[in-house]
Protein backbone atom coordinates (compact mmCIF):
# COMPACT_ATOMS: atom_id res chain seq x y z
CA UNK A 1 0.00 0.00 0.00
CA UNK A 2 2.80 2.41 0.90
CA UNK A 3 4.60 1.70 -2.37
CA UNK A 4 1.35 2.25 -4.29
CA UNK A 5 0.90 5.63 -2.64
CA UNK A 6 4.46 6.60 -3.55
CA UNK A 7 3.89 5.58 -7.16
CA UNK A 8 0.62 7.51 -7.28
CA UNK A 9 2.29 10.60 -5.81
CA UNK A 10 5.10 10.34 -8.35
CA UNK A 11 2.62 9.98 -11.22
CA UNK A 12 0.60 13.01 -10.09
CA UNK A 13 3.76 15.07 -9.67
CA UNK A 14 5.00 14.08 -13.12
CA UNK A 15 1.66 14.98 -14.72
CA UNK A 16 1.66 18.39 -13.01
CA UNK A 17 5.20 19.14 -14.20
CA UNK A 18 4.40 18.06 -17.76
CA UNK A 19 1.26 20.21 -17.82
CA UNK A 20 3.25 23.19 -16.60
CA UNK A 21 5.90 22.68 -19.28
CA UNK A 22 3.17 22.26 -21.90
CA UNK A 23 1.64 25.60 -20.93
CA UNK A 24 5.03 27.31 -21.34
CA UNK A 25 5.73 25.57 -24.66
CA UNK A 26 2.33 26.57 -26.04
CA UNK A 27 2.61 30.18 -24.90
CA UNK A 28 6.11 30.85 -26.24
CA UNK A 29 5.27 30.32 -29.94
CA UNK A 30 2.31 32.66 -29.56
CA UNK A 31 4.56 35.32 -28.03
CA UNK A 32 7.01 35.01 -30.92
CA UNK A 33 4.34 35.34 -33.61
CA UNK A 34 4.25 39.13 -33.65
CA UNK A 35 4.33 41.57 -36.52
CA UNK A 36 0.89 40.67 -37.85
CA UNK A 37 -1.79 43.22 -38.62
CA UNK A 38 -5.52 43.49 -39.10
CA UNK A 39 -7.71 40.46 -38.54
CA UNK A 40 -4.72 38.14 -38.17
CA UNK A 41 -3.36 40.22 -35.30
CA UNK A 42 -6.77 40.27 -33.58
CA UNK A 43 -7.26 36.53 -33.94
CA UNK A 44 -3.76 35.83 -32.64
CA UNK A 45 -4.40 38.04 -29.62
CA UNK A 46 -7.68 36.20 -28.95
CA UNK A 47 -5.90 32.83 -29.21
CA UNK A 48 -3.16 34.12 -26.91
CA UNK A 49 -5.72 35.09 -24.28
CA UNK A 50 -7.46 31.74 -24.58
CA UNK A 51 -4.17 29.97 -23.85
CA UNK A 52 -3.69 32.25 -20.83
CA UNK A 53 -7.16 31.33 -19.55
CA UNK A 54 -6.14 27.66 -19.72
CA UNK A 55 -3.00 28.57 -17.77
CA UNK A 56 -5.07 30.31 -15.09
CA UNK A 57 -7.28 27.22 -14.78
CA UNK A 58 -4.18 25.09 -14.35
CA UNK A 59 -2.97 27.46 -11.62
CA UNK A 60 -6.38 27.24 -9.95
CA UNK A 61 -6.04 23.46 -9.70
CA UNK A 62 -2.51 23.89 -8.34
CA UNK A 63 -3.92 26.03 -5.53
CA UNK A 64 -5.72 22.88 -4.36
CA UNK A 65 -2.39 21.09 -4.05
CA UNK A 66 -1.00 24.16 -2.27
CA UNK A 67 -3.63 23.53 0.43
CA UNK A 68 -3.14 19.76 0.81
CA UNK A 69 -0.99 19.92 3.92
CA UNK A 70 -3.60 18.52 6.35
CA UNK A 71 -3.17 14.75 6.48
CA UNK A 72 -6.83 13.81 6.97
CA UNK A 73 -8.30 16.54 4.75
CA UNK A 74 -6.91 16.09 1.23
CA UNK A 75 -9.90 14.91 -0.79
CA UNK A 76 -12.04 17.54 0.93
CA UNK A 77 -9.71 20.31 -0.22
CA UNK A 78 -9.89 19.13 -3.83
CA UNK A 79 -13.68 18.92 -3.77
CA UNK A 80 -13.97 22.35 -2.13
CA UNK A 81 -11.78 23.89 -4.83
CA UNK A 82 -13.82 22.33 -7.64
CA UNK A 83 -17.18 23.40 -6.17
CA UNK A 84 -15.87 26.90 -5.47
CA UNK A 85 -14.50 27.33 -8.98
CA UNK A 86 -17.71 26.06 -10.58
CA UNK A 87 -20.11 28.35 -8.75
CA UNK A 88 -18.00 31.52 -8.93
CA UNK A 89 -17.21 31.06 -12.64
CA UNK A 90 -20.80 30.31 -13.67
CA UNK A 91 -22.34 33.19 -11.73
CA UNK A 92 -19.62 35.66 -12.80
CA UNK A 93 -20.24 34.81 -16.48
CA UNK A 94 -24.00 35.17 -15.97
CA UNK A 95 -23.54 38.63 -14.42
CA UNK A 96 -21.28 39.79 -17.25
CA UNK A 97 -23.62 38.54 -19.97
CA UNK A 98 -27.07 39.26 -18.59
CA UNK A 99 -26.39 42.38 -16.47
CA UNK A 100 -23.50 44.08 -18.29
CA UNK A 101 -24.44 42.74 -21.73
CA UNK A 102 -21.00 41.39 -22.61
CA UNK A 103 -20.41 38.74 -25.24
CA UNK A 104 -18.43 35.56 -24.57
CA UNK A 105 -14.86 36.36 -25.64
CA UNK A 106 -11.41 35.07 -24.74
CA UNK A 107 -10.88 38.18 -22.63
CA UNK A 108 -14.07 37.52 -20.69
CA UNK A 109 -13.05 33.88 -20.19
CA UNK A 110 -9.71 35.00 -18.73
CA UNK A 111 -11.46 37.41 -16.38
CA UNK A 112 -13.91 34.71 -15.27
CA UNK A 113 -11.11 32.24 -14.54
CA UNK A 114 -9.37 34.95 -12.52
CA UNK A 115 -12.60 35.52 -10.58
CA UNK A 116 -12.77 31.79 -9.88
CA UNK A 117 -9.18 31.54 -8.65
CA UNK A 118 -9.74 34.61 -6.46
CA UNK A 119 -12.56 32.82 -4.63
CA UNK A 120 -10.50 29.63 -4.41
CA UNK A 121 -7.81 31.68 -2.65
CA UNK A 122 -10.45 33.18 -0.35
CA UNK A 123 -11.75 29.82 0.90
CA UNK A 124 -8.28 29.13 2.28
CA UNK A 125 -9.17 31.36 5.24
CA UNK A 126 -12.09 29.17 6.39
CA UNK A 127 -11.10 25.91 4.69
CA UNK A 128 -12.33 22.81 6.50
CA UNK A 129 -14.72 24.70 8.78
CA UNK A 130 -17.87 24.57 6.60
CA UNK A 131 -19.82 21.87 4.80
CA UNK A 132 -18.85 21.13 1.22
CA UNK A 133 -21.99 22.56 -0.38
CA UNK A 134 -21.37 25.85 1.40
CA UNK A 135 -18.27 26.44 -0.71
CA UNK A 136 -20.60 26.36 -3.72
CA UNK A 137 -23.07 28.70 -1.99
CA UNK A 138 -20.29 31.09 -1.02
CA UNK A 139 -19.08 31.21 -4.63
CA UNK A 140 -22.45 32.55 -5.76
CA UNK A 141 -22.22 35.46 -3.31
CA UNK A 142 -18.54 36.00 -4.07
CA UNK A 143 -19.17 36.40 -7.81
CA UNK A 144 -21.48 39.32 -7.05
CA UNK A 145 -18.92 40.97 -4.73
CA UNK A 146 -16.06 40.39 -7.17
CA UNK A 147 -18.03 41.83 -10.10
CA UNK A 148 -18.50 45.02 -8.08
CA UNK A 149 -14.81 45.07 -7.14
CA UNK A 150 -13.76 44.58 -10.76
CA UNK A 151 -16.08 47.34 -11.93
CA UNK A 152 -14.60 49.73 -9.36
CA UNK A 153 -11.01 48.87 -10.30
CA UNK A 154 -11.73 49.38 -14.00
CA UNK A 155 -13.76 52.58 -13.63
CA UNK A 156 -12.67 54.32 -10.42
CA UNK A 157 -11.21 57.78 -10.97
CA UNK A 158 -9.94 60.26 -8.39
CA UNK A 159 -8.91 63.84 -9.20
CA UNK A 160 -9.01 62.89 -12.87
CA UNK A 161 -6.53 60.02 -12.38
CA UNK A 162 -7.40 56.39 -13.17
CA UNK A 163 -6.19 53.65 -10.88
CA UNK A 164 -3.45 51.14 -11.73
CA UNK A 165 -3.67 47.42 -10.99
CA UNK A 166 -2.96 45.43 -14.18
CA UNK A 167 -1.84 42.28 -12.35
CA UNK A 168 -4.45 42.18 -9.59
CA UNK A 169 -2.57 42.90 -6.34
CA UNK A 170 -5.61 44.82 -5.15
CA UNK A 171 -8.49 43.42 -7.20
CA UNK A 172 -7.56 39.76 -6.77
CA UNK A 173 -5.38 39.24 -3.72
CA UNK A 174 -6.76 41.85 -1.34
CA UNK A 175 -10.30 40.93 -2.36
CA UNK A 176 -9.59 37.24 -1.72
CA UNK A 177 -7.93 37.82 1.66
CA UNK A 178 -10.54 40.15 3.12
CA UNK A 179 -13.56 38.37 1.68
CA UNK A 180 -12.31 35.14 3.25
CA UNK A 181 -11.54 36.92 6.51
CA UNK A 182 -15.03 38.43 6.51
CA UNK A 183 -16.58 34.96 6.16
CA UNK A 184 -14.46 33.65 9.04
CA UNK A 185 -15.41 36.62 11.23
CA UNK A 186 -19.10 35.92 10.65
CA UNK A 187 -18.73 32.19 11.30
CA UNK A 188 -16.51 32.63 14.38
CA UNK A 189 -15.79 28.89 14.74
CA UNK A 190 -13.37 29.03 17.66
CA UNK A 191 -13.15 25.24 17.88
CA UNK A 192 -10.92 25.38 14.80
CA UNK A 193 -8.08 26.53 17.06
CA UNK A 194 -8.21 23.22 18.93
CA UNK A 195 -8.43 20.88 15.93
CA UNK A 196 -5.10 19.16 15.22
CA UNK A 197 -3.95 19.68 11.63
CA UNK A 198 -1.32 16.97 11.33
CA UNK A 199 0.96 16.99 8.31
CA UNK A 200 3.11 14.33 6.66
CA UNK A 201 6.16 14.51 4.42
CA UNK A 202 3.81 13.35 1.65
CA UNK A 203 1.26 16.13 2.20
CA UNK A 204 3.85 18.91 2.57
CA UNK A 205 5.68 17.68 -0.54
CA UNK A 206 2.51 18.43 -2.51
CA UNK A 207 2.67 21.99 -1.17
CA UNK A 208 6.29 22.37 -2.29
CA UNK A 209 5.48 21.07 -5.77
CA UNK A 210 2.42 23.28 -6.17
CA UNK A 211 4.24 26.37 -4.91
CA UNK A 212 7.16 25.91 -7.28
CA UNK A 213 4.90 25.29 -10.30
CA UNK A 214 2.71 28.27 -9.38
CA UNK A 215 5.85 30.41 -9.25
CA UNK A 216 6.80 29.32 -12.76
CA UNK A 217 3.32 29.95 -14.18
CA UNK A 218 2.61 33.22 -12.34
CA UNK A 219 3.23 35.51 -15.37
CA UNK A 220 0.29 33.75 -17.00
CA UNK A 221 -1.84 35.08 -14.15
CA UNK A 222 -0.61 38.65 -13.71
CA UNK A 223 -0.47 39.16 -17.49
CA UNK A 224 -3.83 37.47 -18.04
CA UNK A 225 -5.61 40.58 -19.34
CA UNK A 226 -2.61 42.20 -21.05
CA UNK A 227 -2.04 42.34 -24.78
CA UNK A 228 0.93 40.52 -26.27
CA UNK A 229 3.10 43.62 -26.55
CA UNK A 230 3.04 44.07 -22.74
CA UNK A 231 3.59 40.40 -21.87
CA UNK A 232 7.41 40.47 -22.07
CA UNK A 233 7.77 43.31 -19.54
CA UNK A 234 5.08 41.83 -17.30
CA UNK A 235 6.76 38.43 -17.27
CA UNK A 236 10.19 39.95 -16.57
CA UNK A 237 9.01 42.03 -13.62
CA UNK A 238 6.96 39.11 -12.28
CA UNK A 239 9.90 36.71 -12.29
CA UNK A 240 12.27 39.26 -10.75
CA UNK A 241 9.78 39.99 -7.97
CA UNK A 242 9.42 36.25 -7.43
CA UNK A 243 13.18 35.79 -7.18
CA UNK A 244 13.27 38.57 -4.61
CA UNK A 245 10.69 36.89 -2.39
CA UNK A 246 12.46 33.52 -2.72
CA UNK A 247 15.55 35.10 -1.19
CA UNK A 248 13.99 37.37 1.45
CA UNK A 249 11.52 34.75 2.74
CA UNK A 250 14.42 32.37 3.32
CA UNK A 251 16.46 35.03 5.13
CA UNK A 252 13.56 35.95 7.43
CA UNK A 253 12.87 32.28 8.23
CA UNK A 254 16.51 31.66 9.13
CA UNK A 255 16.93 34.86 11.15
CA UNK A 256 13.68 34.47 13.09
CA UNK A 257 13.46 30.69 13.55
CA UNK A 258 16.97 29.40 12.74
CA UNK A 259 15.39 26.80 10.43
CA UNK A 260 12.95 26.92 7.52
CA UNK A 261 9.32 26.16 8.29
CA UNK A 262 8.31 24.52 4.97
CA UNK A 263 4.73 25.82 5.04
CA UNK A 264 5.76 29.38 5.90
CA UNK A 265 8.41 29.41 3.21
CA UNK A 266 6.40 27.79 0.40
CA UNK A 267 3.70 30.43 0.82
CA UNK A 268 5.89 33.48 1.48
CA UNK A 269 8.07 32.76 -1.58
CA UNK A 270 5.00 33.68 -3.69
CA UNK A 271 4.63 37.11 -2.08
CA UNK A 272 6.75 38.82 -4.74
CA UNK A 273 4.53 37.70 -7.65
CA UNK A 274 1.48 38.75 -5.62
CA UNK A 275 2.85 42.21 -4.80
CA UNK A 276 4.08 43.02 -8.31
CA UNK A 277 0.55 42.90 -9.72
CA UNK A 278 -0.21 46.60 -9.15
CA UNK A 279 3.14 48.10 -10.28
CA UNK A 280 3.59 45.40 -12.95
CA UNK A 281 4.16 47.77 -15.88
CA UNK A 282 5.31 50.78 -13.84
CA UNK A 283 8.73 49.52 -12.70
CA UNK A 284 11.84 48.05 -14.24
CA UNK A 285 12.85 44.44 -13.53
CA UNK A 286 15.32 45.74 -10.91
CA UNK A 287 12.59 47.75 -9.24
CA UNK A 288 10.47 44.60 -9.25
CA UNK A 289 13.29 42.72 -7.52
CA UNK A 290 13.27 45.31 -4.72
CA UNK A 291 9.49 45.00 -4.36
CA UNK A 292 9.81 41.22 -4.22
CA UNK A 293 12.46 41.41 -1.51
CA UNK A 294 10.20 43.58 0.62
CA UNK A 295 7.08 41.47 -0.04
CA UNK A 296 8.78 38.16 0.80
CA UNK A 297 10.18 39.54 4.04
CA UNK A 298 6.85 41.07 5.07
CA UNK A 299 4.90 37.90 4.28
CA UNK A 300 7.28 35.56 6.11
CA UNK A 301 7.36 37.86 9.15
CA UNK A 302 3.55 37.97 9.17
CA UNK A 303 3.35 34.16 9.16
CA UNK A 304 5.72 34.02 12.11
CA UNK A 305 4.55 36.98 14.22
CA UNK A 306 1.34 38.60 12.92
CA UNK A 307 -0.87 35.54 12.41
CA UNK A 308 -0.82 34.28 16.04
CA UNK A 309 -1.49 37.80 17.33
CA UNK A 310 -4.16 38.69 14.77
CA UNK A 311 -6.02 35.38 15.04
CA UNK A 312 -6.02 35.73 18.83
CA UNK A 313 -7.38 39.27 18.67
CA UNK A 314 -10.05 38.49 16.08
CA UNK A 315 -10.98 35.15 17.60
CA UNK A 316 -10.91 33.37 14.22
CA UNK A 317 -8.38 31.07 12.60
CA UNK A 318 -6.95 31.94 9.18
CA UNK A 319 -6.39 28.28 8.24
CA UNK A 320 -4.07 28.82 5.28
CA UNK A 321 -2.58 32.14 6.39
CA UNK A 322 -4.20 33.80 3.38
CA UNK A 323 -3.94 37.23 4.94
CA UNK A 324 -0.18 36.86 5.45
CA UNK A 325 0.43 36.15 1.78
CA UNK A 326 -2.37 37.67 -0.26
CA UNK A 327 -3.56 40.41 2.08
CA UNK A 328 -0.19 41.79 3.18
CA UNK A 329 1.50 41.33 -0.20
CA UNK A 330 -1.54 43.00 -1.76
CA UNK A 331 -1.06 46.03 0.47
CA UNK A 332 2.67 45.96 -0.34
CA UNK A 333 1.88 46.07 -4.05
CA UNK A 334 -0.66 48.88 -3.62
CA UNK A 335 1.76 51.05 -1.65
CA UNK A 336 4.65 50.22 -3.99
CA UNK A 337 2.58 51.32 -6.97
CA UNK A 338 1.57 54.52 -5.18
CA UNK A 339 5.20 55.30 -4.28
CA UNK A 340 6.30 54.76 -7.89
CA UNK A 341 3.57 57.12 -9.08
CA UNK A 342 4.48 59.70 -6.42
CA UNK A 343 8.14 59.58 -7.49
CA UNK A 344 7.06 60.00 -11.11
CA UNK A 345 5.11 63.11 -10.19
CA UNK A 346 1.67 61.52 -10.54
CA UNK A 347 0.43 62.41 -7.05
CA UNK A 348 -3.23 62.03 -8.00
CA UNK A 349 -2.62 58.58 -9.45
CA UNK A 350 -0.84 57.43 -6.30
CA UNK A 351 -3.64 58.73 -4.07
CA UNK A 352 -6.23 57.07 -6.32
CA UNK A 353 -4.52 53.71 -5.90
CA UNK A 354 -4.47 53.99 -2.09
CA UNK A 355 -8.11 55.10 -1.92
CA UNK A 356 -9.10 52.24 -4.22
CA UNK A 357 -7.23 49.73 -2.04
CA UNK A 358 -9.12 50.96 1.03
CA UNK A 359 -12.42 50.71 -0.84
CA UNK A 360 -11.69 47.14 -2.00
CA UNK A 361 -10.68 46.21 1.55
CA UNK A 362 -13.99 47.49 2.92
CA UNK A 363 -16.23 46.06 0.19
CA UNK A 364 -14.56 42.64 0.31
CA UNK A 365 -14.69 42.44 4.10
CA UNK A 366 -18.36 43.46 4.25
CA UNK A 367 -19.25 41.10 1.41
CA UNK A 368 -17.46 38.29 3.23
CA UNK A 369 -19.29 39.00 6.48
CA UNK A 370 -22.67 38.92 4.71
CA UNK A 371 -21.73 35.64 3.00
CA UNK A 372 -20.56 34.21 6.33
CA UNK A 373 -23.88 35.11 7.94
CA UNK A 374 -25.72 33.29 5.13
CA UNK A 375 -23.53 30.21 5.64
CA UNK A 376 -24.05 30.35 9.39
CA UNK A 377 -27.84 30.68 9.10
CA UNK A 378 -27.92 27.66 6.78
CA UNK A 379 -25.99 25.60 9.35
CA UNK A 380 -22.66 25.48 7.61
CA UNK A 381 -20.61 23.94 10.42
CA UNK A 382 -19.45 20.39 9.45
CA UNK A 383 -19.78 17.29 11.62
CA UNK A 384 -16.00 17.19 11.98
CA UNK A 385 -13.58 19.91 10.88
CA UNK A 386 -10.57 19.27 8.64
CA UNK A 387 -11.70 15.73 7.88
CA UNK A 388 -12.73 13.67 4.83
CA UNK A 389 -14.62 11.12 6.91
CA UNK A 390 -18.15 12.48 6.44
CA UNK A 391 -18.06 13.35 2.74
CA UNK A 392 -16.42 10.42 0.97
CA UNK A 393 -16.84 6.68 0.52
CA UNK A 394 -13.63 4.90 1.47
CA UNK A 395 -13.25 1.34 0.26
CA UNK A 396 -9.51 0.85 0.49
CA UNK A 397 -8.06 -1.70 2.88
CA UNK A 398 -6.23 -0.41 5.97
CA UNK A 399 -2.53 0.15 5.61
CA UNK A 400 -0.32 -2.75 6.74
Amino acid sequence: MASNKKMMTLAVALCMVLMGLLAVVVIQPLEAATGLSGDDSYLLNEAFKFVKSVGVWFMLMLVAFLMLFIKKFEWGVCLAVLLSAASSFIVYMAIQEFYFGEAWTSDMMVRASIAAITYVIAIGVFLGTVKQWHYFLGGIAFAVVYSLVEWIVCNFELFGALTTDPGGSIMVHMCAAYFGLGVALALRIKEAFNEPMYTTTHSVSFVWLASMLLWVLWPNFVCGCLDMEDFALGAATCYMAGLGSIVSAYVVCMVCQKKVNPLTYTYAMLAGPVAIGAPLLSVSPWGALAIGLVAGAVSAACFIYLQPWLCGKLGVLDVMGVHNLHGMAGWTGAFACAIVLFIGGNIDGGLADIVMAVMIFAISLIGGVVTGVIIRVTKGKPMEMFSDDYDFIKNEAPEQ
